[in-house]
């Protein structure tokens, strides 16, 4: 870039005499901007903005697993799920106004948390009405006089990522940054756990390198 910089320069201003000067600021320029850090302008400014981004080129070689970041954690709250055929509206409306989660996963039932799929946020709330939620292929048949039931089967993702708890942190980040995912489930014989986000995983790395996790402000 340096280089590159210089050869510009010299196009727009036609100066044959300013090259000499103009290599010199600009080695010297990147020399200080080198002596404060190695982040350019673009990473900063992702930082400021509170931007959760994985760099690709950073390494993470800590040796904690899926079950030392997914939420939720001891003395949380219960993971917020749906089930799959005896949901109410009501309950489902709840759930989106009282949280700002993504999405949800989707569950067979509370006690045997036996993952089906993974539903985002915008497609429930644009699809769900003053009845019942069914995730199965065939919901059951209702009086005239009842509220009928939605089908939403459509709108779930059945196949959502997911890794088991003893799952090296490692193989995690490399997921979350060659596939772009913005959160990942995790799960045991097909069990749901819990949930690892995008920030969850830049929390833990700032952790791992001794900073602070909760200083990391996110937009």
């Amino acid at each position: 870039m340096t280089v590159s910089l210089v050869v510009i320069m010299f196009e727009l201003t036609g100066g044959l005499e300013y090259i000499v000067p103009l290599m010199a600021a600009a080695v010297t320029s990147k020399w200080v901007a080198d002596a404060f850090g190695k982040e350019g302008i673009y990473e900063s400014h992702i930082q400021l903005n509170g931007y959760p981004y994985l760099d690709v080129h950073d390494e993470f070689t800590h040796r904690t697993l899926a079950t030392d970041v997914m939420r939720p954690r001891r003395n949380d709250p219960p993971l917020a799920v749906l089930t799959q055929d005896s949901t109410a509206v009501e309950e489902a409306e709840a759930l989106i106004k009282d949280t700002d989660y993504s999405g949800f996963p989707v569950v067979v039932s509370r006690e045997s948390e036996r993952l089906i799929g993974f539903v985002q946020r915008r497609d429930l709330t644009l699809a769900i009405s003053d009845s019942l939620v069914y995730f199965t292929e065939d919901a059951p048949q209702l009086p005239a006089s009842d509220p009928q039931p939605l089908k939403l089967r459509r709108v779930l993702n059945l196949s959502p990522f997911t890794v088991t708890d003893h799952t090296p942190m490692e193989t995690v980040v490399d997921i979350f940054r060659k596939l772009g995912l913005r959160q990942c489930l995790v799960t045991r014989s097909g069990r749901l756990l819990g949930i690892i986000t995008k920030k969850d995983v830049l929390r833990h790395m700032a952790q791992m390198m001794n900073q602070d996790p909760e200083s990391i402000m996110f937009n």
